[in-house]
């Protein structure tokens, strides 16, 4: 009798024990195989950026970005979400003032960007670039031409206030006017607009190999490159060895994110000397975008001479350095300067 009970004791022991076996790898297989699928999902879902060619979730590297129109006027800046950038052109428009364009691709936090202005036609041409959408609150006449035949999807603060903008209240319009992710969203879904690249697009940059970087040996110094050519805001970059990074200023101080009260910061420069005329005598400017032309690349402290070419009209710009070969540009952020041809010598470096 004692050696039954035995028996059936160490029965339901052994089934304890294999129970309590069964159990653990019950519990630790799955954690394992979903934290494989989690770690190869990561890994399908990163690319590299067109704008930045840095590495970014698929959602947002796949996704068509948006060129903003920002005003830079004092009244205009500093501007809001305009560190999330990945790109930003600066050209003159009338009044010897520029006017900002912020492409971004990274913008889902953002609840407030702007403020922002109106469109010149040169910008489209720039957006254009990028297969972006383009977003303004109105335009100069000689914008119209483009934006009421559609050649490039755009949002118009003019008829979608209230849609894809809206007023704050501690500026004076015109310099009221802002979007955020949301207001964007609900524009670009009014309008119909896809959010995908075209199938054909390719992206825009090259950008330097993994695991190496541009530095322009043989170039000249760039420290400190100012751009009096604007005589408005009078702005000028900064190199900081330490990030290797270019600190942005204009109106005799550091220029900041209204946001984040950072200082804006970029990896690379283009300056693109580009040919223009006058529209009128109100000082609106027909500033060629298409022909070609000089321009320096300045990055890492360095400057080199380069050139400019484009695809076609509503194509991609592309830069070739003193060897025929199409720049590097490193990974990270990218200002594009447009300095007119009779300006070129107000540009200094340090």
């Amino acid at each position: 009798m004692k050696r039954r009970i035995l028996a059936i004791i160490t029965g339901v022991l052994t089934l304890c024990m294999t129970g309590s076996v069964f159990a653990q790898a019950a519990e630790e297989e799955p954690v394992s195989m979903v934290a494989n699928t989690e770690e190869d999902a990561n890994r399908q879902t990163m690319v590299k950026s067109y704008l930045t060619g840095e590495s970014v979730p698929e959602a947002v590297g796949r996704r068509r970005p948006v060129a903003v129109m920002l005003g830079n006027n004092r009244e205009g800046a500093p501007q809001s979400g305009i560190s999330k950038a990945g790109v930003i052109y600066e050209a003159p428009v009338e009044g010897d003032m520029t006017r900002l364009m912020g492409i971004f691709e990274d913008y889902n936090s953002l609840e407030r960007i702007g403020s922002v202005r109106s469109c010149r036609d040169y910008y489209l041409f720039y957006a254009s670039e990028f297969n972006a959408i383009y977003a303004h609150f109105g335009q100069a006449v000689y914008a119209l031409q483009y934006l009421d035949q559609h050649v490039i999807d755009n949002l118009n603060g003019l008829s979608m206030e209230g849609t894809a903008y809206f007023r704050t209240s501690y500026r004076k319009p015109p310099h009221n006017a802002y979007t955020s992710f949301e207001y964007l969203q609900r524009g670009i879904e009014s309008m119909g607009y896809s959010q995908q690249y075209k199938e054909d697009y390719q992206g825009h940059y090259l950008f330097a190999d993994e695991g190496t970087q541009t530095t322009l040996d043989n170039g000249s110094a760039a420290s400190v490159v100012r751009l009096d050519n604007f005589g408005d805001n009078h702005p000028w970059f900064e190199y900081d060895e330490a990030s290797g990074k270019y600190k942005r200023f204009q109106y005799g101080e550091a220029q900041i994110d209204e946001t984040t009260q950072e200082q804006l910061t970029c990896d690379n420069i283009i300056l693109q000397y580009s040919s223009y005329q006058p529209y009128d005598a109100n000082g609106y400017l027909n500033i060629d975008t298409n022909s070609g032309g000089q321009g320096k690349f300045i990055t890492r402290g360095k400057a080199v001479d380069i050139r400019w070419e484009k695809d076609s009209p509503w194509g991609v710009t592309h830069y070739y350095d003193a060897n025929e070969q199409e720049i590097k540009l490193n990974p990270g952020k990218t200002w594009v300067e447009i300095i007119q041809n009779d300006r070129i010598d107000a540009v200094t470096y340090q």
